[in-house]
């Protein structure tokens, strides 16, 4: 996938493209690297790259629920798992969920197709608004975006802590761009 998302005709097609891009940036964090460096946390914080994704695809799963009217208690022991690699569990594993859970929303949001469905708003977390009583299709898009972004920020820095990578050589190295006197693809150390 390029760098920039392609041109968009439409409302639908410009967030689920947006999206797309977001989702296809944060697993890009993770090309390249062992087992061991998915896993690695050398920040300040607990986050690695590996965890970033799991939890990305988890909350994804979570909102398709949610526009699907679908109960899905939440699991607040199974929240903070989602954040790491359980044990024997593989980056592989992670992708291909996440790979489900965006073949679903896309699925889901062109079978409702109106971007003003009425969502409702999960009391049982404490971080949504207790002022309202449905999101629109449009807001949990633009919420997955959001939320896809931040952590894509997260991952970043974590992965630039573990081997240096930034996104721009990582994206070239695993699109096969060509070196330039201001982009290197990426390499793995030797």
């Amino acid at each position: 996938m390029p760098g920039q998302v392609g041109p968009i005709t439409t409302e639908q097609e410009g967030l689920l493209a947006y999206l797309a891009q977001m989702r296809y940036v944060l697993k890009l964090t993770a090309f390249g690297l062992t087992d061991e460096q998915l896993r690695a946390a050398p920040s300040a914080s607990t986050l690695t790259v590996g965890g970033l994704v799991k939890h990305c695809a988890s909350t994804e799963e979570g909102w398709l629920a949610t526009m699907r009217k679908e109960p899905r208690p939440m699991d607040f022991q199974q929240y903070a798992a989602d954040f790491q690699l359980a044990d024997g569990e593989t980056i592989d594993d992670v992708f291909a969920r996440y790979d489900r859970a965006a073949a679903h929303t896309e699925q889901t949001v062109r079978e409702i197709g109106d971007l003003d469905y009425s969502v409702p708003v999960d009391r049982s977390v404490p971080w949504n608004r207790k002022d309202l009583d449905t999101f629109t299709m449009r807001w949990v898009l633009l919420h997955l975006i959001q939320e896809t972004a931040r952590h894509a920020g997260h991952a970043d820095i974590v992965r630039e802590s573990v081997d240096g990578a930034t996104a721009y050589p990582l994206m070239a190295a695993a699109e096969g761009w060509p070196e330039t006197k201001w982009l290197k693809p990426w390499q793995p150390p030797s």
